[in-house]
């Protein structure tokens, strides 16, 4: 893996989506990044749920979608740890591997979430982060900065592309019969129907 200014975007992916898509974009061309990975979580620790479809289908309908863009990349770093998919072990070993200058995309509703976060100061040590404006997510930032001192430094905040599009929503369309064409890329909705995912 190639060292250079790297976005991170994690999360359960499930499925991706357009809106997964042009936040990665949006970042990587103001941010003037090398790359974004795409990093599917095997388990997320905020999510006590859990993921509908197993990790190898998420991994493979990421994989589906960012097969277009040389700039994206699919990581299989947490999905191949077992366990909860902490970020603090996966920046740490992605620093290891000699990335250095990392940015940790997230939407602005779970940068409010980060005192949460597993060990947040030394993600804040490894990471960039970099706060996506999401529709219909008015937050208050300013709290953060006492429980957290060290982010303003840190942060860096985009009003990305606001397509009002979630894993929840396109979960329940497929349940229903209802279409997501348009709302994913063609090739996942393809994935989708032959595995018979959310069904």
């Amino acid at each position: 893996m190639t060292s250079g200014r790297t976005g991170i975007l994690g999360g359960s992916f499930d499925p991706i989506h357009y809106g997964h898509l042009a936040i990665a974009e949006e970042v990587r061309v103001l941010l003037r990044l090398n790359r974004v990975l795409i990093i599917p979580a095997r388990e997320q620790p905020l999510k006590p749920g859990g993921s509908v479809a197993s990790p190898a289908h998420r991994l493979a309908m990421a994989r589906l979608a960012c097969a277009d863009n040389p700039f994206f990349e699919v990581s299989r770093i947490e999905i191949d740890r077992p366990g909860p998919s902490y970020t603090s072990v996966t920046l740490q070993l992605l620093h290891e591997q000699g990335l250095n200058d990392l940015y940790l995309i997230l939407g602005i509703d779970s940068v409010v979430d980060l005192p949460r976060w597993r060990e947040v100061r030394r993600i804040l040590d490894l990471a960039h982060i970099v706060g996506v404006a999401r529709p219909g997510a008015a937050v208050d930032l300013s709290h953060l900065s006492q429980v957290l001192p060290e982010l303003p430094a840190r942060l860096i905040g985009i009003d990305g592309p606001r397509l009002d599009i979630s894993s929840t929503d396109l979960r329940q369309r497929v349940a229903q019969g209802r279409p997501i064409r348009y709302q994913t890329p063609d090739a996942v909705v393809a994935y989708i129907e032959a595995n018979g995912l959310y069904r």
